[in-house]
C-alpha cells in the first residue's frame, strides 16, 4: 500500500470553479446563502479546500474565518479530500469499548495512512467518526455504503474486508 502525503495539492478545474461561481451568482443575494453554497461546493469538489473557501468568502462578502468556522463545525462538511474508497470507523462509546481504536489502527497500518487522511494514490481515505447510531453492531465500520458490524478483534477479518476493495 501507499504512504500518505501530509498535504494534498488542490486540483480544481476551471469548469468546477465556473459551476460554483454560477451557483453563487444565483443565490448570493439570499439570506443565509453560505450553507447552500458550501453544500454545492462540496458536491462539486468533494470537499472544501482553502482555495474554495476563499472563493465563497469573496463572492458572498463573508469573512473567510466565518466560512471556515461553518466548514469545521458541521460534520457534513469535510476539509480534506476523500478517497475513491471511503472507510469510516465508528468511535462512539459502544464501538470504542469493543476495540474500535484497534480496528482503526489496523486499517491505517494496512493501508499505510493515518486516520483523517487519504492514501497517496487517492484510492482510500480513513476516518474515525462519532457515534453512527449502530451500537447494536459494535464495533462497526463503513466502507463506502457497505456496513460491517460485530467485527472480531483480529486482523484477518479486517484484511478480508479490505481485500474486497483493492484493485
Amino acid at each position: 500500500m501507499q504512504n500518505t502525503k501530509t498535504k494534498v495539492a488542490f486540483e480544481g478545474t476551471k469548469e468546477q470553479e465556473a459551476e460554483l461561481r454560477a451557483f453563487i451568482d444565483g443565490v448570493k443575494n439570499q439570506k443565509g446563502a453560505a450553507m447552500p453554497v458550501m453544500q454545492k461546493a462540496q458536491d462539486i469538489y468533494g470537499y472544501l479546500p482553502a482555495e474554495v473557501q476563499l472563493i465563497i468568502s469573496e463572492e458572498l462578502g463573508v469573512p473567510l474565518a466565518e466560512i471556515y468556522g461553518i466548514a469545521s463545525f458541521y460534520s457534513q462538511f469535510t476539509l480534506n479530500p476523500k478517497g475513491k474508497t471511503q472507510i469510516v470507523v465508528c468511535m462512539g462509546t459502544a464501538c470504542y469499548v469493543k476495540n474500535a481504536q484497534g480496528i482503526l489502527e489496523k486499517i491505517c497500518d494496512t493501508l499505510g495512512c493515518k486516520a483523517g487522511s487519504i492514501t497517496e494514490d487517492g484510492e482510500y481515505s480513513v476516518d474515525g467518526a462519532h457515534c453512527v447510531g449502530a451500537c447494536g453492531l459494535a464495533p462497526v465500520i463503513f466502507v463506502n455504503e457497505d456496513v460491517y458490524g460485530k467485527l472480531p478483534n483480529d486482523s484477518a477479518k479486517i484484511n478480508e474486508i479490505l481485500a474486497k476493495y483493492q484493485k
